[in-house]
Parts: structure tokens; C-alpha cells; sequence
């Protein structure tokens, strides 16, 4: 089991360029198998839950290539609608296949997806839009078994909750679908416009992503484009994080800053300096940070909940009592007593974590507990005098491009074991 080994204490300073956006190249993949043809995917991370998605494709009877951030698919051979149990365990977006492959096939079936366990994440909302759309649900033996007897037809999706996995099954599923589709109260998040922007260039008609409305024309069929996926807007963060908490000044390449508003003005608030040249900020941090009043968790463009992990920890070591509240998922904190083991001093209630920064954080083994509740203890782990040692890291590489690597070239002290 690999873990992670990190010495504390050296300030990152230098450049990195951020990798593609895993929250966005999930989708896209699944999106290719509407597609008629080949689909070239450039700027794929390399992370695990890509390699999940891959192999589902490669089940689904697909051909893939994967290599050097390019991503190679072609469905032609496609004979399959069923995704085991197995690989949909692998991960928690392997949900996002249902509205594709439905849309391609006709039928599809799945089974619970797996993934980090942050606390109830039902897919009812993606199942309620996919009905909507004409689709008939069986559930049984733990599996989801769903059908377009009549097809799947165009209509007025009302979400109850602005998630962004059901906002992209039911685009998924209504571009091929017969008629126009309507879906209010979508999620606004970048990842979706990039969705979109690829289904178009494959030939779909998607209307309104950004915004809050959606509207997609339904199309015949699509055929497989080229498209370069977005930065990753949470590693961005998670990079900043690790910068911010050593006193350093670094600059993140290869970004888009207009993703990141909500973020850059926690940082602004803590004493951190931000500087923007066309793809690429340059963050210079105080020696040590400042307090940030109240942090709360929300939709897109507010401040995002994967990026909760990273600035709590951050915080941690912050002059004063800084103040998150969680609102999306109720067992997002879970991290937190890791980070205890380190000497942060926090108190959470509920959805509120009340963190007291300390001056001095001190190295210990720690566990991952989930994707980026692991990026936390990372960055703390940049900040704590000693040698920590970080197990269970499968849950970063599902998410992080080579951490290690990214980090040692901006002078942190870490490697892989």
C-alpha cells in the first residue's frame, strides 16, 4: 500500500501547471459513447477515477487509448449497455454513464456506484430527470435497470436540487433524445459548460449552460470530436492551499481565474497577494495568515465544498478563529480528525467547524479518509515540523496528477513510498 512521506517546513516557492479538470473529463468520456465514431480527449489527468472510466468504457465494448493527457475513444464496437458491479464500485461518478448510455442504447444497467463515502448522495434526482425523459426504472438485486420502451422524448425537467451529476445525466440523456428538453434549476458549474461545449462540437444543440436554464434541441446522432478539457479548478485550490500555508510565492499556470472568484477572495481575505497574467496567478502569502471570518459552502459560483478540505486546513494554522460551514454534504468533515493528529485545533457541530489556528503544527501518521479530506493533510503536512507519514492514499490519485512530483518542484520535501 503506497503512502505518502512528507518533511515540513520548507516555503514552496516556483511553477506548476495545473492538470485537467477530473470533474470535467469524467462526464466528457462518458458523453463519448453517443458519439458515432472516434472522440479525442486532450488534457486528461491521470488519476484513477480516469482509469475507471476507461475501463468501463473498454467493457462497454469500446476502443481506447490512453496516454501522454490524451484520451482516444472509439465506439464503433460498442455491444454493451450493462456496467458491473465491480467497476461501478471503482467509483463515485461512474453514475454519470446512465444518462449516455441510456441515450445510445436504449437501456442501461447499473448497479450502486461506489466512491468516497461523504454521506448520503442519492441519484433519485438523476432517476426522477431520466423518467421525465421517457425512461421506465426496475430495481432489483441492487440493480438499477432502466428502458425507453417508446424512446426518450424531450420535456421539462424541474430539479429540486441544483446537482450537477443529475443536471448531466439529464443533458446526457436528452441530446439524442427526440424534441426539446428544458432543465430548470440546473448547476451552473464550469464543468458542465465544458460538457456542453463538447457535445456541440460533436453536434448536439445544448443552449444555456452557465445558467440556470438549460435547453437542449434533440439531434439524430453525434459524431466523435476533439476537445481539450478545462483546468481543475480544485487543484488549483489544493496547490494554492500548500503555497499559502508554507509563506510562500508561487505561480499555478495553465488556469482559468474566472473559476476560481469565490476561492481567490478567501485567500485575498487571509493576507495571501493575487496576481492574474492571461492562464496563469501568482500567489504570494504572508508568513503567516490571517483569520477568515465565515466560510460557506455552496453551489457554484459560490464557494465550492471540495474546496472546504483545503482552506479548513489552510486555517489551521491561521492568526485567529476562522469560522466554515458546510451545506452540501453532512459527513464532509470526517478529515478533521486527522488533522487533530497534527495539532490543528478545530471543534465541529453539526455543519459548523470552528478552527483556531495555531502556530505550530507537529508531524504524525495520518489516514485518508476521502479524496480531499487526503489534499488537507497533505497541505498540513507541508506546514508541520517533522516527518509526516500519510497512508491510504488511493483517494488523492483519484483526484491529483502525481502530487508528489507537483510539489517537489516547488521545494516541498515528499515522495512516495
Amino acid at each position: 500500500m503506497s503512502k505518502l512521506v512528507i518533511t515540513g517546513g520548507n516555503r514552496l516557492t516556483g511553477e506548476i501547471k495545473i492538470h485537467g479538470a477530473k470533474n470535467s473529463v469524467l462526464p466528457i468520456l462518458a458523453a463519448t459513447v453517443l458519439c458515432e465514431g472516434t472522440s479525442v480527449i486532450h488534457n486528461c489527468p491521470m488519476l484513477s477515477d480516469v482509469t475507471a472510466s476507461i475501463n468501463i468504457l473498454k467493457f462497454l465494448g469500446c476502443q481506447c487509448d490512453f496516454k501522454n493527457n490524451t484520451a482516444t475513444i472509439n465506439t464503433n464496437t460498442l455491444k454493451c449497455s450493462q456496467i458491473p458491479e465491480r467497476l461501478m464500485r471503482e467509483m463515485r461518478s461512474s453514475v454519470i454513464f446512465l444518462g449516455a448510455v441510456l441515450g445510445k442504447c436504449g437501456n442501461a444497467v447499473i448497479s450502486s456506484p461506489g466512491g468516497c463515502e461523504l454521506g448520503p448522495r442519492p441519484i433519485d434526482l438523476h432517476i426522477a430527470a431520466l423518467k421525465k425523459l421517457g425512461a421506465v426504472v426496475k430495481e432489483k438485486y441492487g440493480q438499477i435497470e432502466l428502458s425507453a420502451p417508446n424512446g426518450l422524448n424531450g420535456a421539462e425537467i424541474n430539479l429540486a436540487f441544483a446537482s450537477v451529476g443529475a443536471t448531466e445525466n439529464a443533458v446526457l440523456a436528452a441530446v439524442t433524445a427526440k424534441g426539446v428538453t428544458v432543465i430548470n434549476n440546473a448547476a451552473r458549474e464550469p464543468e458542465i459548460c465544458d460538457l456542453a461545449e463538447f457535445l456541440n462540437l460533436c453536434g448536439a444543440r445544448v443552449y444555456g449552460s452557465g445558467t440556470d436554464t438549460i435547453t437542449v434541441f434533440g439531434v439524430e446522432n453525434l459524431n466523435g470530436s476533439t476537445h481539450t478539457v478545462i483546468p481543475d479548478r480544485i487543484a488549483a485550490t489544493t496547490y494554492m492551499a500548500a503555497v499559502a500555508i508554507t509563506g510562500g510565492d508561487a505561480a499555478l499556470s495553465g488556469i482559468n481565474p474566472s473559476h476560481l472568484t469565490a476561492v481567490c477572495s478567501v485567500f485575498e481575505e487571509a493576507g495571501c497577494g493575487l496576481k492574474y497574467s492571461n492562464n496563469k496567478l501568482i500567489l504570494s502569502a504572508p508568513k503567516r495568515l490571517s483569520r477568515v471570518s465565515t466560510i460557506r459552502t455552496t453551489v457554484y459560483p459560490g464557494f465550492p465544498t471540495d474546496a472546504g478540505p483545503l482552506v479548513l486546513a489552510m486555517l489551521s494554522k491561521a492568526n485567529g478563529t476562522s469560522v466554515m460551514v458546510e451545506n452540501i454534504f453532512e459527513n464532509r468533515y470526517r478529515y478533521v480528525d486527522e488533522l487533530k493528529r497534527l495539532g490543528a485545533k478545530i471543534r465541529v457541530e453539526g455543519k459548523v467547524a470552528v478552527i483556531e489556528g495555531t502556530s505550530s503544527l507537529s508531524a504524525a501518521g495520518c489516514k485518508c479518509t476521502d479524496l480531499r479530506g487526503g489534499a488537507a493533510l497533505v497541505i498540513a503536512a507541508l506546514a508541520a515540523k517533522g516527518t509526516t507519514v500519510i497512508s491510504d492514499i488511493k483517494h488523492i490519485k483519484r483526484g491529483y496528477e502525481c502530487i508528489d512530483k507537483r510539489l517537489s518542484l516547488l521545494g516541498a520535501d515528499i515522495k512516495e513510498i
